[in-house]
């Protein structure tokens, strides 16, 4: 295999990385001696360590180092290839992080009257995303996108209530395609779910909708381009059958991405709609957070928001906490604000026409590489133009999981694998809008020489990688009884 002319950003060191480090004695830093302290008196002497704690003693040089090396063997944005289907790990720019750490200083119990830049900054957002989607109120408060799933069901669940059909409505609609918290979701909220099928283009079967439909059902969960990176062409009738029976629309914003500024949920007829910060405006995404997921309404769900919402008056900007119907907050605080200001200065930077050109470039490559995928010889479920993913299969006889493993021994991460469930063996690609040409034909290139090498080596596939840190690991032990803490031996 030659690593130099396929690799996308790997890197492959001879030195051998050394994990346990500790050596008796070692220090990376000396703390201040507190002989005139009296630490029993300051902290209670029941607080105080019996015995000094098990931490690793280690020279600053070798602290750098084990850290160093450990981010050189992980894969990040900034080094690889990401073309995850419906994740959207696409480039964050710096500039992000610098606008952030204006606000490093700034406390959420202080006076508000001191953080007029900040409330400024949220009510611009709260206005921007709104006008984005076409929502007429925006909550920031959701911590993530799950978070604002739950948050809008809630909201449907409050409105029901308060128009008195609470206990009529109990059921919520998901496409079989959709993404696993919908359903996870409306099931956490105390409704029933029904799966309803998709067609042969890769949309919701419309005669399986109209059967599902009637005067017990609460909501529809779509999202629009779905998860086979279909556009839903029938989606204005969808919404006028959801309507008619006094269903509320709900718009999962995972794949905003591929439409913003050219089609706004709003228009399309939803009355909830939950955004991922981190997929669409480019704010941190992986690691297990913070992600950001606000939710915006229509203006008769706009009482039932969390509450507090930030207006603007005279004298200035403040909190709204005069939401009569609120469902109460979701959480401590006003948000991730870091992330906040993040996307803030991600839309101001683009402005409306630089958005509307992410989402023709992340439609454009994605069309590309469908079709640079297709003529090296994997299958495209719903063969179409697609939006800003698409779904492709491995060919006859051969392992979605096994052609993930192969691609790490090149410096790229794999595409999401096995989901949507509806496509065996699906693997779901999204290059996104940041990638160049080049990036996207050396990915082809190395799609091509993985087919090639399974093709004259068969046992090829079935053992890689070879040249990661670990190999194969068991995943499903993994899941189960994950080890989360490291521990080492003082003996």
């Amino acid at each position: 295999m030659d690593d130099k002319k396929f690799a996308l950003g790997s890197s492959n060191h001879d030195f051998p990385l050394i994990f346990e480090r500790s050596q008796a004695g070692r220090r990376a830093a000396q703390p201040p001696k507190a002989d005139e302290v009296d630490l029993g008196e300051l902290l209670g002497a029941e607080n105080l360590r019996q015995t000094a704690a098990r931490l690793p003693e280690v020279s600053e040089l070798d602290l750098v180092r084990h850290f160093t090396q450990l981010a050189q063997r992980q894969f990040s944005i900034d080094g690889n290839f990401y073309p995850l289907g419906s994740c959207t790990m696409k480039y964050n720019p710096k500039v992000n992080e610098e606008a952030a750490k204006l606000f490093s200083e700034l406390h959420p119990y202080q006076d508000p009257a001191t953080a007029q830049g900040a409330l400024e900054l949220l009510y611009n957002l709260q206005d921007y995303l709104g006008e984005i989607t076409g929502m007429d109120a925006v909550s920031l408060q959701p911590a993530a996108g799950a978070h604002g799933e739950l948050t809008g069901i809630l909201i449907i669940r409050a409105f029901h209530q308060a128009n008195g059909e609470g206990e009529q409505r109990r059921v919520v609609i998901v496409p079989d395609g959709a993404h696993g918290t919908n359903p996870a979701t409306a099931a956490m909220v105390g409704y029933e779910v029904v799966e309803v099928a998709s067609d042969k283009n890769g949309e919701v079967d419309l005669s399986a909708f109209k059967e599902a439909l009637g005067p017990h059902v609460a909501a529809v969960m779509l999202t629009n381009p779905n998860t086979v990176g279909v556009f839903e062409t029938n989606i204005l009738e969808i919404s006028r059958l959801a309507h008619e029976v006094g269903a509320q629309l709900y718009y999962d914003g995972a794949n905003l991405n591929a439409v913003m500024g050219y089609a706004r949920p709003g228009d399309m007829g939803f009355d909830v709609v939950h955004l991922n910060l981190h997929k669409t405006f480019t704010t941190p995404h992986g690691g297990g957070g913070p992600g950001t997921g606000p939710v915006g309404v229509k203006a008769h769900l706009r009482d039932f928001l969390p509450v507090p919402l930030v207006k603007k008056e005279a004298e200035g900007f403040s909190f709204d906490y005069d939401l009569p119907r609120s469902i109460g907050r979701m959480r401590s605080f006003y948000g991730n604000f870091g992330n906040l200001v993040r996307a803030y200065t991600y839309i101001r930077a683009l402005g409306k026409e630089g958005l509307k050109q992410v989402s023709a470039m992340a439609v454009l490559n994605a069309n590309y590489l469908r079709i640079k995928m297709k003529e090296i010889g994997f299958n495209i479920a719903f063969d179409r133009i697609n939006m800003h993913e698409f779904v492709a299969q491995p060919p006859a006889g051969l392992k979605t999981l096994d052609i993930a493993k192969a691609l790490l021994d090149y410096g790229a991460h794999p595409m999401t694998v096995y989901f949507p469930l509806i496509v065996k063996e699906a693997m779901m690609v999204e290059p996104t809008e940041t990638e160049s040409l080049e990036t996207l034909d050396q990915y082809a290139d190395i799609l091509s020489e993985i087919l090639k090498r399974a093709e004259n080596d068969p046992d090829y596939l079935a053992q890689a990688p070879y040249h990661t840190p670990v190999r194969r690991l068991d995943e499903v032990k993994a899941a189960r009884k994950p080890v989360l803490r490291y521990s080492f031996s003082t003996d």
